[in-house]
């Protein structure tokens, strides 16, 4: 074995706090799930990476980790060879658990191969990096920016999760059009954000409407979105969308599937964007056979495959004049500053991304979590991915995992502790 053969990974899995945050499948869990990779080669050197920690995805992850044996850290288009003829597209070992409803697809098995591409392509990304002596943004081109620009995602909020293992959730209640606007004043007082984002699909539409419209007087001229989760029929799509007349910078999956979707942009003046029904280049070809009517891909490299997929997305969203940014899930600064470099690599990124780091008050890497200048996060130019692991802290966080019952998100079963007979039907209102 040559001294940058790969000889190890290593796979964390991990659970941090997660505040009671509403959305269309019905609430988030006390504990959020995310598992730590680890490339090593036969000369020590580390890679990194931070993607999904579900039960099947740890399932995918094992099963494939076989495949890098003996590898290169350059020889990226072996593994992604090696793992699809071990991980199929829909495979996992484990029984169904539970009757759940996915928002994204970053929790559908069919995206387990290009999930475990990712998850392996960045560690070894890093790798590269530590051995070039460059940032992984040289290695996807170089620089389009310094820092890339993030957006205030507020969500609808109890105040504390039943039954709750620690202490009360910080950010209180958020509910009433008050409390909303509440909520992004502290968020944008901390981070500096300059644009909004509302998660919505949760309560009615109308008391939703009512906070959209609280925030864009609060905030006048801030780029404000909403995202109901396709959990609004295409009638109710277009009566908010009436109401938020001049408001929206762009409407994001406000009704199910590409054909609501379609029927929705018909009517619609404002873009639609979506990180639910163009999610991979076959998806990608039927929007645009349909003429385009999302306008926007929020893209995400841990389940379109990689950095380098979302690249050749970048350019297919430049050849049919579609807009890019970025979706994101409850993650950690391994993630993050993987989105940044990504983001930092696309000139044609058109908005801010979305993050739900604010969120979280855990962190996994040395030096604790990343400061924003202006709602937007510097690149690292450092080499690889700029950060390095805490022990001290992945051993908390995975002791964390240990000691909770929680393996795959299940938002449904959460929300029926709240009420009984929630069922989560789609498109609810």
């Amino acid at each position: 074995m040559t001294p940058l053969a790969i000889r190890h990974v290593r796979i964390t899995p991990i659970a941090f706090r997660d505040p009671p945050l509403l959305n269309a499948a019905g609430i988030h869990e006390p504990w959020a799930l995310r598992s730590i990779i680890e490339i090593e080669t036969a000369c020590g050197r580390v890679g990194i990476n931070e993607t999904y920690g579900d039960l099947p995805m740890l399932e995918a992850l094992a099963k494939a980790a076989p495949a890098l044996q003996g590898l290169s850290p350059w020889d990226l288009i072996t593994m992604e060879i090696r793992v699809a003829a071990l991980v199929s597209p829909g495979q996992t070992g484990s029984e169904f658990l539970g009757e759940q409803i996915s928002l994204a697809p970053g929790t559908h098995v069919s995206k387990n191969v290009a999930k475990v591409i990712s998850a392996f392509e960045v560690a070894m990304l890093d790798l590269q990096g530590q051995l070039a002596g460059a940032p992984i943004v040289d290695l996807l081109g170089g620089a389009a920016r310094d820092a890339v620009p993030f957006s205030a995602y507020l969500f609808f909020k109890y105040a504390e999760h039943i039954g709750q293992p620690y202490a009360a959730d910080p950010w209180g209640e958020g509910l009433t059009p008050e409390q909303i606007v509440a909520q992004a004043r502290q968020m944008i007082a901390t981070y500096g954000f300059k644009s909004i984002k509302l998660k919505a699909g949760a309560l009615p539409p109308e008391q939703e409407v009512q906070a959209l419209l609280a925030l864009a007087k609060a905030f006048p001229g801030a780029p404000l979105r909403i995202d109901p989760n396709a959990n609004w029929t295409v009638a109710t799509s277009l009566k908010v969308v009436e109401q938020l007349r001049g408001v929206l910078e762009y409407y994001e999956d406000p009704a199910p599937g590409l054909e609501g979707m379609a029927e929705v942009a018909r009517q619609c003046e404002v873009p639609l964007a979506t990180n639910m029904v163009v999610t991979d280049l076959k998806e990608f070809r039927r929007n645009v056979e349909m003429g385009c009517p999302v306008k926007i891909v929020l893209s995400d490299h841990h389940y379109w495959g990689g950095m380098r997929a979302t690249q050749r997305l970048a350019t297919m969203c430049q050849t049919f004049g579609l807009g890019l940014s970025m979706h994101s899930n409850s993650h950690l600064g391994i993630s993050l500053m993987a989105m940044t470099h990504l983001a930092a690599s696309v000139p044609q990124l058109s908005y801010a991304c979305d993050t739900h780091f604010p969120w979280q008050d855990d962190e996994v890497v040395q030096g604790g979590r990343m400061s924003f200048e202006d709602g937007s996060l510097r690149v690292t130019h450092t080499p690889g991915l700029g950060v390095t692991l805490d022990r001290e802290a992945l051993a908390r966080l995975h002791d964390n995992y240990l000691n909770t019952s929680i393996r795959q998100r299940d938002d449904l079963a959460q929300m029926r502790k709240y009420a009984p007979a929630f069922t989560g039907e789609q498109p609810r209102f």
